[in-house]
């Protein structure tokens, strides 16, 4: 996730060459602190807070009358939004500022920030808001706790037809993750109320590729703009909620099984106790034929 606050220049992959994601805490010492996004969010290891709502998207179904900025901003392709996009379900009310994309390159499986149970996605679709509640512009909140609240959508590449922005939202708004994090380039302020998507959205191969080989970057010589992801950053204690239960993650593997071997133990054991019963039943019944004396009718009648 990416915030116009000065001049930054990155690499193109954000991964290689002197100005690469390894360098960048040496110029944005913030990029070096304990709360950085993006992050691997592991689904047995997430808190279920049945408090968190669901998020209420307003405006983001109406297109306004005011033509969009579309920008190739070096690093990434930008679209900015009018502030008569807000989101409810938040602590404060937060306003659209602008939406962002991240992907890989051609051939790599993959191209999202995030990743789920270390696993990426093709692409990752970031929509920024910040404060305006606290704050008068995007970059006074990108300085303060919480000042920014961005939606996280992970793209995976299917066969669907062209989308727009209403449709990248997930039609289930109320199954996400909640964490406190950070700007996914420099200057890297921790300021970021993150909402990860569980459910993902989708984009063709062919739009996909378009992203791929069709932008480049800014810096000398220029350079196609590929790669323009962060690596997952330690979560160093912090806690991810979950606005609900992941019915596939109840338990994990070792512990599933587990599971089975205790059950299975257990039913044998029952097995046992009901052969040794039944043998013992077995055992009493023989008992009790052999001590038993017959008397004939006759000789109780005679007598």
């Amino acid at each position: 996730m990416g915030v116009n606050t000065g001049h930054m220049r990155l690499s193109c992959s954000q991964t290689r060459g002197p100005h690469g994601q390894d360098h960048w805490p040496a110029s944005y010492p913030e990029c070096g602190s304990n709360a950085q996004s993006p992050i691997d969010i592991q689904t047995d290891s997430v808190t279920f807070d049945p408090e968190l709502p669901a998020l209420q998207p307003h405006g983001y179904d109406q297109p306004g009358t005011e033509p969009l900025d579309l920008h190739n901003n070096g690093h990434t392709v930008q679209l900015s939004l009018p502030p008569t996009l807000y989101l409810g379900g938040l602590p404060q009310k937060y306003v659209a500022a602008q939406l962002h994309l991240h992907w890989g390159e051609k051939g790599s499986p993959g191209g999202s920030e995030h990743q789920i149970n270390s696993e990426a996605t093709a692409a990752e679709l970031h929509i920024v808001h910040y404060d305006s509640d606290s704050y008068d512009s995007l970059s006074e909140a990108a300085q303060r706790p919480q000042g920014l609240a961005v939606l996280g959508i992970l793209i995976e590449k299917t066969s669907v037809p062209p989308f727009n922005v209403r449709e990248l939202l997930p039609t289930e708004l109320g199954q996400f993750f909640r964490y406190n994090g950070s700007l996914t380039t420099p200057p890297c302020y921790q300021s970021v109320l993150w909402t990860v998507f569980s459910q993902r959205a989708q984009i063709s191969m062919g739009q996909l590729e378009k992203l791929q080989e069709t932008l480049f970057s800014t810096e000398e010589p220029s350079k196609l703009l590929v790669q323009n992801y962060r690596a997952p950053q330690p979560l160093n204690q912090r806690t991810v909620f979950a606005s609900f239960i992941q019915v596939g993650s109840l338990y994990t593997t070792g512990e599933m099984l587990s599971l089975g071997v205790g059950i299975l133990v257990g039913c044998l054991c029952l097995l046992l106790a009901a052969y040794f019963i039944a043998r013992k039943i077995r055992k009493k019944r023989l008992e009790n034929r052999k001590s038993v004396v017959f008397t004939s009718a006759r000789a109780t009648t005679e007598a």
